[in-house]
């Protein structure tokens, strides 16, 4: 199964985000174990970056960086996908860019705990709860 992993889910691993964090370290187990293909959209990582930046060092973010492609594919952004995602009834944008890398890439689920921002996605959002009930 194909999931394209929203960048909140990733978030609640690396804060430990108290109420979050353990199904959505679970999904990272998944993904890691290879379990399911767990992807990232590369609008992701530069975003997980600049959120950890005043609490974590340099080395500490490559560090972070080089274990997300490890466990996730990456998917790059295309030209087209920054159009597209302009031609969808999304309140933000970057919501929009990963509803399109799903489709692009095909993806089951897109893994998320804002599934009412993903409401018009092209591809089905759930949660990680609604993931390991599968």
């Amino acid at each position: 199964m194909k999931l394209l992993i929203d960048t909140n889910i990733v978030l609640d691993v690396l804060c430990n985000r108290k109420d979050f964090v353990k199904n959505s370290l679970k999904v990272f187990k998944l993904c890691e174990t290879k379990k399911f293909d767990g992807y990232l959209s590369a609008i992701s990582v530069p975003n997980i970056a600049y959120i950890l930046r005043k609490e974590l060092s340099i080395e500490k973010l490559k560090s972070i960086i080089v274990k997300l492609n490890i466990i996730f594919s990456i998917i790059e952004l295309k030209p087209n996908d920054l159009i597209l995602a302009t031609d969808l009834d999304f309140k933000d944008y970057e919501d929009a860019l990963q509803s399109v890398c799903a489709k692009r890439i095909k993806a089951d689920f897109i893994i998320t705990r804002n599934t009412k921002d993903f409401k018009n996605s092209l591809v089905k959002a759930i949660t990680p709860e609604q993931l390991l009930e599968k």
